[in-house]
C-alpha cells in the first residue's frame, strides 16, 4: 500500500473497528478518519469491486489519494497562500506537492470522481488542483478543520469551495469599493500634508479596513443587525471616525488645532482615543446604530467592554435577541498575540453570563509590533492562534486585495449571524510610517521599510486593476482623488470657525437622565428608606422556598435562620444585601452580579442560588421578585479579573438605570485588573465624559490570613480619587450596605462605587443592624458610638473597617468612658465636614486619632496625610511595610494588640 495513504501504517483490525464506529456514528471519530471513511464509501459507490480484483485497486487508491490531497488543502492550504503584500512567506514542509500524496504529473489529466467533494463534477486532477489553489491558496487562507461541529465545518466548506473564496461583483460594486478606498487614502494623505509631524496613528498600509468595515455594516444590516458596538485601538481610528462613523472631518481637524474643551470635559484626551456614536443609513436603506467606544492606549483593554456593552443591549434593549446587535473588536497583530486580556475575553465567548452572540474580530496585521519583528513577537505561527482556544474559524487575507477582504468579512459576518460564535479575520498589511508619524522605522526594520517605501497603496493598486479591466478611466481616478481633496480642504476651512473642541456626548440616549457630579458637589445621598411593611413583604419573598424542593439541608437551615433573624428585628450583611436587591427589583430596576463564586459568595454568605441535591438545577429566590418581570442576573465568572471587570464596565454603560456589580473573590485580586481602574473606572469621566455606575465589591480585612488575602489596596484606589470621580466605602454596617446599593441606582449621579466588603464581619453581631434602619434615614457616612457624657471624652478615635470591632469590644469590656469611637464608612469623598463637626462635640478631647489595621504607608492614612491634615488627626497604624501583612497569625495578633494598646494608652 502507498506510503502516503491514510491507512498505510495502521493495523487492519484497528481500522476495521474505526470503520464500524464510523458506520454507527460518524461524529464519534477523529475528523481526518471521518473524511477518509467518507472517501472510502464514496469510492465503493463509484468503483464497485469485481470478483477476483484486489481489495483496493489502483484507480480506487488514487481516488483516496486525491481525497487526501483535498483534505491537505483544507487543512494546510493556509500555509501556502499569497496573503502577504510585502514579505516573502516562511516556508513550511511538507508542501502540497503531488508527490507528497502519492500522485504525479502523469495524473494531472486523469478525471477523478473525488472532485465532487468540492462541488465540482468529475474532473481532471489539474482542474481540481486549480480549484483548490484559488479557494485555499490565493488571497484568502482559512483555518477551520479544528472545529468540532461537523455541520459548521460542512457549511464553511460548501460556502468557500463552491465560490472559490471569491464573490462575483458588479461593476457598480467595484466602483463603490474604489470610492471608499479613495476616501480612506485621501484622508490620510491630507492630514499628513496639513498637520506635519503630528501623531495620528495613520492606517496607511491597511486602508482596506475602511471598505471592509463598511461591508460588515452593510451586510450585517441585511442579516438583521440593528446596532454595532466597535472597540479598536488608536491605529486607524481617525479614519474610521471620519469614513465609517461619519464624524464630520472638520471636527477632527479642530482636534488637531484646538486649545481647550467645552462642555465640562476638564482634561479630555488625545483625538485618537475618543469615542463616537452615530446612526447611519446603509446603501440599501437600513438604519444602523454605530457606537465606537473611547479607549486608552492600553492595548486590547477595550475588547471586554465591547462585549459587555453588546450583552447589556442584548439583555435589555433587544429582548435577548443576539441577531440584533454585534460587537466588533479591531486588533493589532502584536497585541492580539501578546495581551492576556484577549485570552480572558475570548474565553467568555460561550459562557452563559457573558455570551454576546459572537464577536467579529478584525486584525490589522502590521507585521511589526511597535519596532518588534513578528518573529520576536510571538511563538505561534499566526497572531490569531488564540482563536483556536474556542475553535473559531480564522481567515487570513491579503490587505492589498480589497475584493478578497470584503468577501471575507461578509462571510465572517454571515458566520457570526448563523452560529453566534466568534470569527477572526486577519488582514495582512503593513504600516507606512512605523508606529507613529514621528518614528523612523528604518532604525529597526530597514529591509522591510525598503520594500514598503516602493509599495503602492491599496487605492492605487485597485485603481490600476479597474482601469485595466475597463471599469474606470484614468480620468475617473484623478477626478475622484481631486474630489476627496476638495471636500477635505473645505472642511479644514470650516473647522477654523468652530472654536473650542466639543466632545460629543457618548451614549446620549441611554444616559441623558444621569449626570456626572461637579468637583464641588457634596455627592449627598438620596432617600433610600422603605416602609417597614414593604421590608416585611420582601423579607418573605427572599426566603420563600420553591415548592419543587430537593434542596441541601444546610441551605434550608440557613434560610430558616434568616427568617428568624428578621422576625427578631435584626439583619446581617447577607440579609441587607438580599433586601437591597429585592427592593430594586420590586421597583423595576434590574440587577446583575458577576465574579468568582458570586452565586454562593466567596465566604459562603450570599447563597443567591440554591442548588438542588443530586442535580445541577438551581433556584434563585430573587428571580421571583415582581413576578419575574424585572431580570435578576447572577453569574459565577471564569477565573478572570481584568476581562470580567471590563465586561461588567461595558455592561453598566449599556444599562445605566440598573445595578451592575463586579465582585472580586478577594479584594487584592483586583490588582490584576488595575488597567480598568486606572483607565476607565477612575478617569473615564474626566477624559471622555463617560457616566458609569458600576459597583465593585472588594473583600478587605486584616484577619491573620497573610499578605495576599488581607488588603484590597485601599491606598491605591484613594490615590486615584479626585473631583468626585467615584465613591469609595469601607462598610461595617449592614444597613449602610442596603442604603448604598439603593442609592447607587436611585440617585441621578453616575460614578463608579467601590465597596470594601467584610470577611469575618459577615457573621459578626457587632455589625448587625436593627431592621428598622432600613425604613428610617439613609446612608451614614460616619457612625458614632453612643456616649453618655460628652464632657468626659478625652480622646476621639476615628477608624475604618474591621478594627472597629476590636476597639469597640475593648471599650465595652473595660467600660471606657473617656473615649469616643467613630466609624468612617465613606472614604471618598472623605466626610471632612462630618468629622469636624464630631470633633467640635467634644470640647475636652485633647487627642484625635486615626486608627487603621493597615501599615502606615497603606490603607486610608496616606490620603488623609496628603489631603486632610487640617483635621489634625494622629495616626495609629502598623509599621510601614512593603508587604500588606504578615503570614503568621501570631504575629498578626501581636501587631493588632500593639495598635489597640496604643489607642487606649494613658486612658484610665
Amino acid at each position: 500500500m502507498d506510503k502516503f495513504s491514510n491507512i498505510g501504517n495502521q493495523e487492519l483490525g484497528s481500522i476495521e473497528n474505526l470503520y464500524q464506529s464510523f458506520l454507527e456514528d460518524p461524529d464519534s471519530i477523529e475528523p481526518s478518519w471521518r473524511h477518509f471513511f467518507e472517501g472510502f464509501d464514496f469510492a465503493q459507490t463509484h468503483f464497485p469491486q469485481k470478483p477476483g480484483e484486489e481489495l483496493i485497486s489502483e484507480p480506487i487508491q488514487k481516488e483516496f489519494r486525491v481525497i487526501n490531497l483535498i483534505h491537505g488543502y483544507r487543512q494546510r492550504g493556509h500555509l501556502f497562500t499569497r496573503t502577504n503584500p510585502v514579505r516573502t512567506r516562511r516556508q513550511y514542509t511538507p508542501t502540497l506537492a503531488l508527490e507528497n500524496f502519492g500522485l504525479s504529473e502523469k495524473d494531472l489529466d486523469t478525471p477523478f470522481h473525488a472532485a465532487q467533494q468540492i462541488g465540482m463534477p468529475t474532473s481532471p486532477l489539474k482542474e481540481i488542483i486549480a480549484h483548490l489553489e484559488k479557494t485555499y491558496c490565493a488571497s484568502v487562507g482559512v483555518e477551520y478543520l479544528y472545529m468540532r461541529k461537523p455541520e459548521i465545518v460542512k457549511w464553511l466548506q460548501e460556502r468557500m469551495e463552491v465560490s472559490q473564496n471569491r464573490e462575483t461583483l458588479t461593476n457598480d460594486r467595484k466602483r463603490h469599493f474604489f470610492h471608499h478606498l479613495s476616501h480612506a487614502v485621501g484622508f490620510e494623505n491630507f492630514i499628513h500634508r496639513r498637520f506635519v509631524g503630528q501623531k495620528r496613528f495613520s492606517i496607511e498600509g491597511a486602508e482596506t479596513l475602511i471598505p471592509a468595515l463598511d461591508s460588515v455594516i452593510e451586510w450585517g444590516a441585511e442579516l438583521g443587525i440593528q446596532e454595532f458596538i466597535i472597540g479598536m485601538a488608536h491605529r486607524g481610528r481617525l479614519n474610521v471616525l471620519s469614513n465609517v462613523m461619519q464624524k464630520p472631518s472638520q471636527e477632527i481637524f479642530n482636534e488637531f488645532m484646538g486649545t481647550e474643551y467645552e462642555d465640562g470635559i476638564s482634561l479630555g484626551d488625545v483625538k485618537y482615543h475618543l469615542g463616537y456614536e452615530n446612526n447611519i443609513t446603509t446603501d440599501r436603506g437600513k438604519e444602523v446604530a454605530l457606537k465606537l467606544l473611547p479607549n486608552p492606549s492600553h492595548l486590547e483593554a477595550v475588547g471586554p467592554l465591547t462585549m459587555g456593552m453588546a450583552r447589556g443591549y442584548i439583555d435589555h434593549k433587544y429582548q435577548k435577541n443576539m441577531d440584533r446587535v454585534a460587537p466588533i473588536v479591531i486588533h493589532g497583530d502584536a497585541a492580539i498575540a501578546a495581551q492576556g486580556v484577549v485570552y480572558e475575553s475570548v474565553q467568555m465567548e460561550q459562557l452563559d453570563g457573558y455570551r454576546c452572540g459572537g464577536t467579529v474580530h478584525l486584525v490589522i496585521n502590521n507585521q511589526v509590533g511597535f519596532t518588534t519583528n513578528y518573529l520576536d513577537a510571538r511563538s505561534s505561527t499566526y497572531c490569531t492562534d488564540v482563536a483556536k482556544v474556542i475553535r473559531s474559524p480564522v481567515f487570513h487575507v491579503n490587505g492589498d486585495d480589497v475584493e478578497a477582504v470584503i468577501y471575507t468579512v461578509k462571510l465572517a459576518m454571515e458566520f457570526r449571524q448563523r452560529f453566534h460564535s466568534d470569527v477572526f479575520v486577519d488582514i495582512l498589511s503593513y504600516r507606512k510610517y512605523g508606529h507613529n508619524e514621528g518614528d523612523e522605522p528604518r532604525f529597526t526594520q530597514p529591509k522591510l521599510y525598503g520594500l514598503i517605501a516602493k509599495h503602492p497603496n491599496p487605492r492605487d493598486i485597485y485603481a490600476k486593476k479597474l482601469i485595466e479591466s475597463g471599469i474606470l478611466l484614468e480620468s475617473n481616478v484623478a477626478s475622484k482623488i481631486a474630489e476627496v481633496e476638495k471636500i477635505l480642504d473645505q472642511n479644514l476651512e470650516a473647522c477654523k470657525e468652530l472654536g473650542c473642541i466639543k466632545i460629543k456626548k457618548f451614549l446620549l440616549e441611554e444616559q441623558h437622565r444621569f449626570r456626572l457630579p461637579l468637583a464641588q458637589d457634596s455627592m449627598d445621598y438620596v432617600s433610600t428608606s422603605l416602609p417597614s411593611e414593604k421590608i416585611t413583604i420582601l423579607g418573605e419573598e427572599i426566603t420563600k422556598v420553591s415548592e419543587e424542593g430537593g434542596f441541601f439541608k444546610k441551605i434550608l437551615k440557613l434560610n430558616n435562620d434568616r427568617k428568624k433573624m428578621m422576625a427578631q428585628g435584626v439583619i446581617d450583611w447577607a440579609i441587607a444585601e438580599q433586601l437591597a436587591y429585592a427592593s430594586l427589583l420590586d421597583e423595576g430596576y434590574s440587577v446583575r452580579i458577576s465574579g468568582q463564586d458570586s452565586e454562593r459568595g466567596t465566604f459562603s454568605h450570599r447563597h443567591a442560588a440554591w442548588v438542588r441535591e443530586n442535580s445541577h438545577n438551581k433556584y434563585f429566590p430573587l428571580k421571583q421578585i415582581g413576578g419575574k418581570k424585572v431580570p435578576f442576573y447572577i453569574y459565577n465568572s471564569h477565573l478572570s479579573e481584568y476581562g470580567v471587570l471590563g465586561f461588567e464596565y461595558g455592561y453598566a454603560l449599556a444599562k445605566p438605570d440598573g445595578l451592575s456589580i463586579w465582585e472580586a473573590q478577594f479584594g487584592d485580586f483586583a490588582n490584576v485588573a488595575q488597567v480598568m481602574f486606572d483607565q476607565y473606572i477612575s478617569s473615564a469621566g474626566e477624559k471622555w465624559g463617560l457616566k458609569n455606575g458600576i459597583t465593585l465589591f472588594l473583600p478587605h480585612g486584616y484577619e491573620g490570613q497573610g499578605p495576599e488575602h488581607s488588603s484590597a489596596r485601599i491606598e491605591r484606589l484613594l490615590s486615584l480619587c479626585a473631583s468626585n470621580n467615584m465613591r469609595v466605602l469601607n462598610l461595617t454596617s449592614s444597613a449602610n450596605l442596603f442604603h448604598a446599593l439603593r442609592n447607587q441606582v436611585i440617585s441621578d449621579i453616575r460614578v463608579p462605587m467601590i465597596i470594601y466588603t467584610p470577611k469575618s464581619l459577615l457573621r459578626d453581631p457587632l455589625v448587625y443592624d436593627p431592621i428598622s434602619l432600613l425604613s428610617e434615614g439613609t446612608f451614614r457616612k460616619v457612625i458614632e458610638e453612643p456616649v453618655e457624657d460628652s464632657e468626659k471624652i478625652k480622646r476621639v478615635v476615628f477608624c475604618t473597617g474591621k478594627i472597629y470591632t476590636d476597639l469597640i469590644s475593648k471599650i465595652k469590656k473595660e467600660k471606657y468612658e473617656q473615649i469616643a469611637l467613630v466609624r468612617v464608612e465613606q472614604l471618598y469623598p472623605f466626610p471632612t465636614l462630618e468629622i469636624q463637626t464630631i470633633k467640635e462635640k467634644y470640647p475636652n478631647a485633647k487627642t484625635h486619632l486615626w486608627v487603621q489595621d493597615e501599615p502606615h504607608n497603606m490603607g486610608t492614612w496616606p490620603s488623609i496625610a496628603l489631603n486632610h491634615m487640617d483635621l489634625m488627626l494622629q495616626p495609629v497604624t502598623r509599621k510601614e511595610s512593603g508587604s500588606p501583612a504578615t503570614g503568621l497569625p501570631k504575629q498578626h495578633n501581636m501587631r493588632l494588640e500593639r495598635i489597640v494598646n496604643e489607642v487606649f494608652k494613658d486612658i484610665k
